[in-house]
Order: C-alpha cells, then sequence, then structure tokens
C-alpha cells in the first residue's frame, strides 16, 4: 500500500457516561471532507437517531449533532482506523486497519452496547475483536443508514423500528 492511497477515520466522538457505541465502517468522501459523521444529506443517520428520541431534526448544526449524542449517552466511531479505498463505498475497503475499541471500551466501562451501522462495521470488527468483547457488551447489528442502496432495502420507517433497540441501552 502508498501511503497516500490510504483513508483514515475520523476522532471518536464520546462524552462522560456514554452507554452506546454506534461504529460505522469508515466515512465517506463527504464527510471526511467536511470532517462530520453522517455528511452525507442522503444519509439517514440523523434522520433515524432524532425520531428515536421524539426530536425535530431540521436545519441542525453539527455542534448541536454532537451535543445531541452525548446527551442521549451515544459515542460514535468506525471499526475501521485506517483502509485503502477508492471512493466512498464499503465494498471498495481493502487491507483495513480496526480502531482502538478495546481501549475505548476499558477506559469506558459504562458503555452497555456496541450499534453497528451496517453489515461491514460488523465484519470488520468481528473479524478483529469479536472474541475480546467482555460478555456484558451487547453487539447489535444494525441496517445501514448510508444512501448507498442494499440488497435488502428498508424504508426509513422500518430502519427507525429496528434501531430503536439501543434505546433499550441507555
Amino acid at each position: 500500500m502508498k501511503s497516500n492511497e490510504l483513508t483514515y477515520s475520523m476522532p471518536k466522538i464520546i462524552g462522560p457516561n456514554a452507554r452506546v457505541l454506534i461504529l460505522g465502517s469508515m466515512p465517506g468522501r463527504v464527510s471526511l471532507a467536511q470532517q462530520q459523521y453522517y455528511a452525507n444529506p442522503r444519509n439517514q443517520f440523523w434522520t433515524i437517531l432524532y425520531a428515536l428520541f421524539g426530536e425535530k431534526y431540521g436545519s441542525v448544526s453539527y455542534a448541536e449533532k454532537i451535543d445531541f449524542v452525548i446527551r442521549h449517552h451515544i459515542a460514535l466511531w468506525d471499526s475501521i482506523h485506517y483502509c485503502e479505498r477508492k471512493g466512498s463505498l464499503d465494498s471498495a475497503i481493502k487491507d483495513e486497519e480496526p480502531n482502538n475499541i478495546l481501549g475505548l471500551l476499558n477506559a469506558n466501562p459504562e458503555i452497555r452496547a456496541i450499534a453497528f451501522n451496517g453489515s461491514k462495521s460488523f465484519a470488520v470488527f468481528k473479524k478483529h475483536f469479536k472474541l475480546t468483547v467482555p460478555p456484558d457488551i451487547a453487539l447489535i447489528k444494525l441496517p445501514s443508514t448510508s444512501p448507498t442502496p442494499s440488497r435488502y432495502p428498508k424504508s426509513v420507517e422500518e430502519k427507525i423500528k429496528e434501531w430503536a433497540i439501543i434505546k433499550n441501552y441507555i
């Protein structure tokens, strides 16, 4: 691998008493360019999260989004620290190196669940960490909020119902 072909994830977002860690795989180009999680306006992440907590989502600044997740005891990060990838598709990810998720869990023992935003995040986590995660931490694979169509498309309403499980751990 050449260093100029590597894509790096962004810093984690975590406040005191985070109870749910939401892991994406690797931010897309729009998010990386803006240094904002789920910045692509077609990504349904923020719409789903705000709906889960019955809060209005409209023209909200990124700082307000971060305050929102911290207030609801949610941390954001990615399974992958860096990888080789052209474009934004998870299917284009190669030679990934994971983030130090176990270190994050050890430093934040109040985390009770890891919610995976899509299949790639979960697959990378399983490959590197599944056998070393404390058994009292729930691992929850959720449908991707990505704007890229999946093999099993779901409506936003269906995704909200599935994502609602994270509230059990907050």
